[in-house]
């Protein structure tokens, strides 16, 4: 299996973790999604328009829209690419936003409620704060950190364009978070920086020219400090959704394993109901590390034509 897909244009340390963290017939499957093109989606965003209303706009310009099931105003877009999209009216007065379908999950799962209050922890460019404010209809208050500069202020144009009125930007380290804000958040959101392997694209070898396994170790290392920051932030009973869209197990059951133990316990994995198919639960192990059994709730989000691979878990702390 490993043998066969050597010369797939991928590093081959990496298609060979594929191959390894996978069962034989879905690493296969997903090395080949990863070479395919994956069409454009979008999200309606309802704060300022309605699925009907936009995709009646959106057909009327020509598009073919095929609507996602487990996502109201959710839409893939047929025949057309990204830019074509954004050269539109409706995109450009903020009706729409283009979002990967695997990057609705986590603020899905977050079920952030009217009134809450929530913080995005890695939010720019804004693609999930923007979406928990649609979930969110406006009211409560999202806090949303970023520390780098140009995403920072690609974050802050976002909010504007998309009429976001309860959000609130800071540019600090996510690290420091759960220090100014101990206990004090209903929810907490880490999309977490990752190797990002899940967005790998053969056809683009940018997206994957970085990679190797020390970019994996330095992303834990990371991920890791934003996890405890992100604990130290949430109330008692407060939920956290962490999220990143990498297969690598030390990015995701690994790093948190290392909370769960890191707290005793104080935190845990609930058991959730995926919203799509294409899934597979958190490892058990992996090389010679043992996970937390409750992460047998995680989600691993497997990549297809319309999706990116993604990891997902909701936790709740006790």
């Amino acid at each position: 299996m490993t043998t066969q897909h050597k010369s797939n244009g991928f590093p081959p340390l990496f298609t060979d973790r594929v191959c390894r963290i996978f069962k034989p017939e879905l690493a296969s499957e997903i090395l080949r999604h990863l070479s395919e093109p994956r069409v454009v989606t979008i999200r309606v965003n309802t704060l300022k328009s309605d699925a009907a209303s936009a995709s009646e706009v959106l057909k009327h310009d020509g598009f073919s829209l095929d609507p996602v099931e487990w996502y109201p105003g959710a839409f893939i877009v047929r025949g057309s690419t990204a830019r074509q999209i954004t050269e539109t009216t409706i995109y450009k007065e903020g009706k729409i936003y283009i979002q990967s379908l695997s990057s609705l999950i986590p603020a899905l799962l977050l079920d952030p409620r009217p009134g809450e209050t929530v913080c995005d922890l890695c939010a720019a460019p804004g693609s999930k704060t923007t979406q928990i404010a649609c979930l969110m209809k406006n009211e409560g208050r999202i806090i949303a950190i970023d520390n780098s500069k140009g995403r920072f202020y690609k974050l802050r144009a976002n909010l504007s364009g998309q009429g976001v009125k309860n959000t609130e930007t800071l540019k600090i380290d996510g690290e420091i978070a759960g220090r100014k804000y101990p206990e004090f958040f209903d929810r907490v959101l880490l999309d977490a920086s990752c190797s990002v392997e899940g967005r790998f694209n053969l056809g683009d070898p940018k997206s994957f020219h970085y990679w190797s396994p020390k970019k994996i170790k330095d992303m834990a290392r990371k991920q890791k400090r934003l996890l405890i920051s992100a604990y130290r932030a949430l109330k008692p009973g407060g939920v956290l959704v962490y999220s990143t869209c990498t297969f690598a197990p030390e990015e995701n059951e690994a790093s948190l394993t290392w909370l769960i133990e890191r707290t005793e316990e104080a935190i845990l994995p609930e058991a959730v109901l995926s919203p799509v198919k294409n899934v597979t639960p958190g490892l058990e192990r992996w090389e010679d590390k043992v996970f937390h059994p409750s992460l047998k709730h995680a989600l691993r989000i497997l990549p297809t034509d319309t999706m990116e691979g993604f990891f997902v878990s909701r936790l709740r702390r006790i």
